[in-house]
């Protein structure tokens, strides 16, 4: 058995992304292929074609009439598509945003999954108080808000068929983050440690499974002493690089 996995890729977050890959790959029991949801290739394929626009230096969703703090806020979204065209059309397709540290083996996660929904995810109930996150971007709230971050898509399910590529180019982001397509006895739920946001659950005695640094990462300035930020260094630093060069251009692309 393989893990296949989609991670949210935007090139102002590059150190984030390749320290979620490493850190997949190495607590890993299974093989694991990794591909980066790319914005960019996704227009170059004609696959994406949202009208874009930009707005205070933040990427703005003319459908949705707001703004996009990521690439990958609405890409995510393309990964049962992805994964058809890469002759995957049964199993389970994951999808992950790129600030996430894996602590735990993938394959428990896969292993818990519940077969006969279209979909898991870890449900929280998280109403963020910060007006701002992540490179300053705006903090949006929407029903299900972070559900998103972590998808399990069981390819199989027969209700992927209604997430056609008109859906995605035509349908406001946030209803596609409530997961507009299913119906909610389709929507499995895994326990919250497996996206475990940093800043606003209560810490255990040991580290969660998987840490979200939903709210800005140590590649950030302002952001390098969150909790279990000397964790992700350390992943960084198995890399091969020293210290990360944190961030200080907020608000840029």
């Amino acid at each position: 058995m393989n893990a296949t996995v989609f991670v949210g890729w935007d090139p102002r977050h590059v150190e984030a992304y390749h320290v979620c890959e490493h850190s997949l790959r190495s607590r890993s029991s299974i093989p694991v292929d990794v591909h980066p949801v790319m914005l960019e290739k996704l227009r170059q394929a004609g696959l994406y074609m949202r009208p874009m626009g930009r707005r205070a230096q933040q990427l703005w969703d003319v459908i949705s009439e707001a703004p996009m703090s990521t690439e990958f806020a609405i890409s995510r979204f393309f990964v049962p598509l992805l994964a058809a065209q890469n002759g995957l059309c049964e199993g389970w397709a994951l999808y992950c945003d790129c600030d996430f540290l894996w602590l735990s083996d993938v394959a428990e996660l896969l292993a818990i999954a519940d077969p006969t929904k279209a979909l898991c995810c870890v449900q929280h109930r998280y109403e963020p108080t910060e007006k701002q996150k992540m490179d300053g971007q705006v903090q949006t709230r929407y029903g299900r808000k972070n559900w998103s971050s972590l998808m399990l898509f069981n390819l199989a399910h027969s209700a992927h068929r209604y997430l056609t590529l008109e859906m995605l180019n035509t349908v406001p982001g946030r209803d596609l983050h409530r997961f507009c397509w299913l119906s909610d006895s389709e929507i499995g739920a895994v326990p919250p440690d497996w996206n475990w946001l940093e800043g606003s659950l209560p810490l255990g005695d040991q580290p969660p499974r998987v840490i979200h640094f939903t709210r800005g990462g140590p590649w950030m300035h302002g952001w390098e002493d969150v909790q279990y930020a000397d964790l992700w260094r350390a992943e960084y630093r198995s890399l091969g690089a020293r210290e990360p060069s944190v961030r200080t251009d907020l608000g840029d692309s």
